[in-house]
């Protein structure tokens, strides 16, 4: 095989800019309380519980497209910011942010990469297959492990309600339906234990 040096460029350019999501930080506290998490580390976490909870999916998957659009799915932050999902303002043009954020970070990669990286992270923002419905439903459930092992997280600093964190949940219903009673009981235990309002 015969380098291609503008090819090679390109891919080395995206590699070196996919360094900058280690600065991005969530809201969400890592779950020894210790600091906030950065959008890498969130998205390797989650595409590793892709390959622990892939048995719960609600069919036979593409496991690989599954993984690609969890690693993929929140690279756009690097330009585009993290979005608390329960900020309302910041979540007002979040749509528009994220996509202009997309075109400009999928542009750097040859044509061939760039059409096939974003056609990923398409799929995940409609949501509308079963590999992006699994994908969305372990990005909400990793969301409620954190806040449960933070003693309430993120819910607790910003007094958010029971009902707007079942609403953020209900993806998971639908994604991964075998998670969804585990969701309920985690909720219930969280009101008990005060770590989320009801």
């Amino acid at each position: 095989m015969t380098l291609d040096m503008n090819r090679i460029k390109q891919q080395i350019d995206f590699i070196e800019r996919l360094d900058q999501l280690k600065q991005v930080l969530r809201q969400n506290l890592v779950m020894d309380e210790s600091r906030r998490e950065n959008s890498a580390e969130h998205s390797w976490h989650i595409a590793t519980m892709a390959m622990v909870l892939a048995e719960y999916a609600p069919q036979a998957l593409d496991q690989l497209r599954v993984l690609k659009m969890l690693l993929l799915h929140d690279v756009i932050e690097i330009e585009a910011g993290d979005t608390f999902c329960f900020d309302l303002e910041g979540n007002k043009d979040k749509e528009a942010r994220e996509r202009r954020a997309a075109d400009q970070l999928f542009s750097m990669l040859p044509v061939d990469q760039a059409g096939e990286f974003r056609g990923i992270w398409d799929e995940f923002e409609t949501g509308e297959t079963a590999e992006a419905g699994f994908a969305n439903s372990l990005d909400r459930f990793q969301v409620l492990l954190q806040n449960l092992n933070t003693r309430g997280g993120t819910w607790r600093i910003h007094a958010i309600e029971k009902a707007r964190v079942i609403q953020r949940m209900l993806p998971i219903k639908e994604g991964a339906p075998a998670l969804w009673p585990l969701v309920e009981s985690y909720l219930e235990e969280a009101c008990a234990q005060g770590l989320l309002k009801e």
